[in-house]
């Protein structure tokens, strides 16, 4: 079905990339979303009057406001598609987080109210009066809700959107309340027990539950998380298999919203090499990258000595000081200068964000660990910090 739906209402599917299909795929999803739950909320209102049952009263609350989160989601994706502007020069694709960070606050406002009412329900119980029709109405909706958990879950996969990702995991929960509440009304009618405020109170925990989820995954790009390890180890690869350039550091990844990705990087070639010549490999590296990866690519040479075995030596012979330190510590940037009494060795560390160590402390070690090697070293150290895991 998802499939059948993609072809016949999402033009170019297949071109996850472009800002345009993923538009198309969030208009898919909320329109679909605002249908299927306004015909959700009306029925289990109309269930909820007839039995009396808070919980699926709450229930149709829950959908209505499903359908109103489609709604935000629709207009998310239509404002993430805008194109750059003069204000906006990276593209607004961070609108769609903010999509699904304004569902997830949706998610999270129906599982306060849930929670208040079914603890009224607690303490005040009432009877619930079952029908065929109210638990045919609730089974129902259970089969629609675990279709839209997968169709949203598919399309989310598809466009590795955040925001679809939200709205099926609402699905998923909305399903499984559900389902309770069908087993409550049940258990109402064949053992007379009043479950009704405590099954509502379930239902409010579930959704508070994957509000909190579905919020924790839109904030997390907002405010910046690390890159995909993924990705980050593809940049790497692809550089270096240029034999001109021979190590990459200060790697970062700037995400502006999917499709909108910036990574910038410095490549160490050698101080020996044609620089016209490295230029070139560099500017076709970067195009290379926005092939492969999507990405705009921003890449910084780094002359270095690469024939002279003396520096080579001691480089390699700083690295190992510097991962007694910390097995993830890398350095580049290496140079040194040689005098009648001591030597300078200049260069630059990264330290990993899971390293204890201070940045003063850093130093003091590495100058330490020098000596300890040989008096006359003396190291003149850059702490930079990693970007990625």
């Amino acid at each position: 079905m998802t499939s059948f739906l993609l072809r016949r209402f999402v033009r170019d599917y297949e071109n996850t990339d472009d800002p345009a299909v993923r538009e198309r795929y969030g208009t898919l999803s909320g329109t679909v979303g605002i249908g299927l739950n306004l015909v959700l909320s009306l029925g289990k209102f109309l269930t909820g009057l007839a039995t009396g049952a808070v919980s699926v009263t709450a229930d149709a609350l829950n959908n209505l406001t499903d359908a109103a989160s489609s709604v935000v989601t629709l207009v998310g994706f239509r404002l993430a598609g805008q194109k750059a502007d003069e204000d906006h020069p990276y593209g607004h694709g961070r609108m769609e987080y903010l999509t699904g960070l304004a569902v997830s606050m949706v998610i999270l406002l129906v599982g306060v109210e849930v929670a208040k009412e079914s603890v009224d329900k607690i303490l005040h119980p009432q009877p619930v009066e079952f029908s065929i029709l109210s638990a045919v109405i609730l089974a129902v909706s259970v089969l629609v809700k675990l279709w839209m958990f997968l169709f949203n879950r598919a399309l989310s996969r598809r466009i590795q959107s955040a925001a679809l990702a939200a709205t099926s995991a609402d699905s998923k929960s909305d399903a499984l309340a559900t389902s309770i509440l069908l087993a409550g009304l049940l258990a109402g009618r064949f053992w007379d027990l009043q479950l009704d405020g405590f099954l509502g109170l379930g239902v409010a925990l579930f959704i508070l539950r994957t509000g909190w989820e579905s919020a924790k995954d839109t904030i997390d790009p907002l405010l910046g998380q690390a890159p995909d390890p993924a990705l980050v180890e593809g940049i790497r690869e692809t550089v270096l298999a240029h034999p001109e350039i021979t190590g990459v550091h200060d790697l970062m990844v700037h995400d502006y919203g999917p499709g909108h990705v910036m990574a910038s990087l410095h490549a160490e070639v050698s101080i020996d090499a044609d620089m016209a010549h490295t230029h070139d490999v560099i500017d076709n590296v970067e195009r290379e990258l926005g092939e492969k990866y999507h990405i705009i690519a921003t890449i910084h040479m780094d002359p270095i000595a690469t024939n002279d075995e003396h520096i080579n030596a001691l480089r390699e012979e700083m690295l190992s000081l510097a991962r007694e330190l910390d097995p993830d510590m890398t350095l580049h940037d290496f140079r040194m200068t040689e005098g009648p009494s001591h030597t300078n060795l200049i260069f630059d560390v990264v330290v990993p964000r899971s390293c204890s160590l201070s940045d003063e402390e850093v130093r003091r070690e590495l100058a330490r660990l020098a000596r300890e090697r040989d008096p006359r070293y003396m190291t003149v150290v850059q702490v930079d910090h990693s970007y990625t895991k």
